[in-house]
C-alpha cells in the first residue's frame, strides 16, 4: 500500500511516498484491539510537523508513517465493540494516517454521519474533541465571553464553531487580515489582532470587565496577558504551546482575582475517571449528526504533496484544518 514515510528526523522534507506492507496486529496503544481503517482522508495537526523533527513528546523514531488523524471506513473491528466493518469513522492515531490503511484506537474513534465529506470528517475528531473538552472543563455557561487564542487554527476554529452550541460569545485573537475574516465567518463576535495592544482592545470590547474564559493554544509570552484579560473569577484552559515556550504562573495573580487555571489531556483523565473519552466522543458524534457543527477545512493537498502540507503547518501559513486527500476525497 502507499504511505508517507518520514525516513529521518530532519523535518517535513524527509517525508517520502513509498510502498509499504499493510498494517499488522493492533495499534500500539490499543491494548491488542485491532481496528483497521480504509483511509479516505487524513487531517494534519501540530503533531505532524513536530514529529518530523523529533520534537513531539510522544513521537516515535524514524522511519515511521506520518499522519495523526484519519477519516475512512472500518475494514476490521474488535468483536462486540462500538464499530463494525463498513462503518464511516474518524479519529486520531498519532502516526500512520497518511496511508491507504491505518490502525486506529477504538477509544479515540467516532462515527461520522452520512453526507459528511471525507475531507470534512478528517477535520472532526481531534480539534472538536479538544475544544469541546476545553469548554467542558471550563464549565462555560450561556452568555459568557470565551477568548480563543490561535483562533484561525484547527483547535481555534473548532472552538469558535462550538461557541453556538454552548451559547458562548466568542472572542477571537488572530494574527492577520485573512485570519480575521476567517474568524468572523465562523461567527466570532469580537476579533482582535495579536501583538501589542490586544489586551486593551479585549478589555474595551467587554466594557472593561474582561472575558469569563480563555482557551489558550499558544502559551509563551502572551500567557500573563491572558490572565489579565480575565474578569474576577475567570478561568483559563491550557490546551497547548504553539508559541514554543511553556509559561510560568505567579500564583498571586490567581489569589487576588479568584482565577482558575486548568489543563486538558483526555487520555490521562481517562485513567482516573473512566468514561471520559466516551463522553467526549458521544458529544461530538451527537453534534455532528445534528449538523450543529461544521468543521472548516482550509486547504486540501493530494497525498503526493503531504510533505508540503506538513511544511505549510510548520511555517504557520495554514488557515483552518489542513487535510490530505488519500483517495481523492
Amino acid at each position: 500500500m502507499r504511505a508517507i514515510v518520514v525516513e529521518s528526523l530532519e523535518g517535513p522534507a524527509a517525508a517520502r511516498l513509498l510502498d509499504v506492507p499493510e498494517p499488522v496486529g493492533a495499534h500500539p496503544r490499543a491494548e491488542g484491539h485491532r481496528l483497521l481503517i480504509d483511509v479516505h482522508a487524513a487531517g494534519l495537526s501540530f503533531i505532524d510537523p513536530l514529529q518530523t523533527w523529533g520534537k513531539y513528546q510522544n513521537g516515535v523514531a524514524a522511519p515511521y508513517t506520518a499522519g495523526s488523524e484519519f477519516a475512512g471506513t472500518v475494514i476490521e473491528a474488535p468483536h462486540g465493540g462500538r464499530f463494525a466493518p463498513g462503518d464511516r469513522v474518524a479519529g486520531i492515531t498519532w502516526q500512520g494516517a497518511l496511508a491507504d490503511r491505518c490502525l486506529a484506537l477504538p477509544d479515540f474513534t467516532i462515527h461520522v454521519p452520512e453526507g459528511m465529506s471525507w475531507t470534512t470528517a478528517a477535520a472532526l475528531y481531534m480539534n472538536y474533541a479538544t475544544a469541546w473538552y476545553a469548554y467542558d472543563r471550563a464549565r462555560v455557561q450561556p452568555g459568557e465571553y470565551v477568548l480563543v487564542h490561535g483562533a484561525a487554527g484547527g483547535v481555534g476554529t473548532a472552538a469558535l464553531d462550538l461557541a453556538v452550541p454552548f451559547g458562548a460569545r466568542a472572542v477571537a485573537v488572530v494574527s492577520s487580515e485573512e485570519k480575521e475574516q476567517f474568524a468572523r465567518q465562523l461567527g466570532a463576535e469580537i476579533v482582535v489582532r495579536s501583538g501589542e495592544g490586544w489586551l486593551g482592545r479585549v478589555q474595551e470590547a467587554t466594557g472593561g470587565r474582561g472575558v469569563h474564559v480563555v482557551l489558550d493554544t499558544v502559551g509563551g509570552d502572551i500567557f500573563t496577558d491572558s490572565l489579565r484579560s480575565l474578569r474576577q473569577g475567570g478561568r483559563l484552559v491550557v490546551i497547548g504551546f504553539a508559541g514554543g515556550s511553556i509559561p510560568e504562573v505567579k500564583v498571586n495573580r490567581l489569589l487576588h482575582r479568584n482565577l482558575t487555571v486548568t489543563g486538558i489531556t483526555m487520555d490521562n483523565m481517562e485513567t482516573e475517571h473512566p468514561g471520559t473519552l466516551l463522553r467526549v466522543a458521544t458529544a461530538i458524534e451527537r453534534l455532528a449528526a445534528e449538523r450543529r457543527i461544521n468543521p472548516p477545512v482550509g486547504t486540501v493537498w493530494p497525498l503526493e504533496q503531504a510533505a508540503e502540507a506538513m511544511a505549510s503547518m510548520a511555517e504557520r501559513n495554514a488557515v483552518g484544518k489542513v487535510v490530505v486527500a488519500v483517495k481523492g476525497a
